[in-house]
């Protein structure tokens, strides 16, 4: 008999949710940078379009431009960010581009009026002092 507890229920991803901050505030803005506690490479945006949230990694994983500043546009459904840098297009719900690449995108919930991302890290809409290296 298989009696061992499985661990990764409900846990999946590794991730936990962070509270991220009210939606009335958050939904002014199209996008904002989340800081992430795991340093640069791991900074979340999180989009409001059309009355939606997403959130997926600041950096494009084709060369790191920053997809906070990027522009959103709908094609047959589907919401994108185009990459400041090169152009590169990511779905924002699934992460998927019409290249090669995939953006790591996570899981957005909305409870209380609040919003929520799952994520490794922490996450802060205010950069987070730096981390001394040991």
């Amino acid at each position: 008999a298989n009696c061992h507890l499985d661990e990764s229920v409900g846990n999946t991803d590794g991730g936990s949710w962070r509270l991220i901050g009210p939606a009335s505030e958050l939904s002014k803005k199209r996008c904002r940078l989340m800081h992430s506690s795991l340093g640069y490479d791991s900074d979340v945006c999180l989009f409001y379009v059309k009355g939606e949230f997403f959130a997926m990694d600041a950096r494009c994983s084709h060369s790191g431009g920053p997809l906070c500043e990027g522009d959103i546009e709908e094609a047959e459904g589907v919401l994108q960010v185009f990459c400041p840098w090169h152009d590169y297009d990511f779905d924002l719900r699934t992460g998927k581009s019409g290249t090669s690449l995939q953006q790591q995108v996570y899981e957005v919930k909305l409870e209380d009026g609040n919003v929520y991302v799952k994520h490794p890290s922490r996450l802060s809409l205010q950069p987070l002092p730096a981390e001394q290296k040991s």
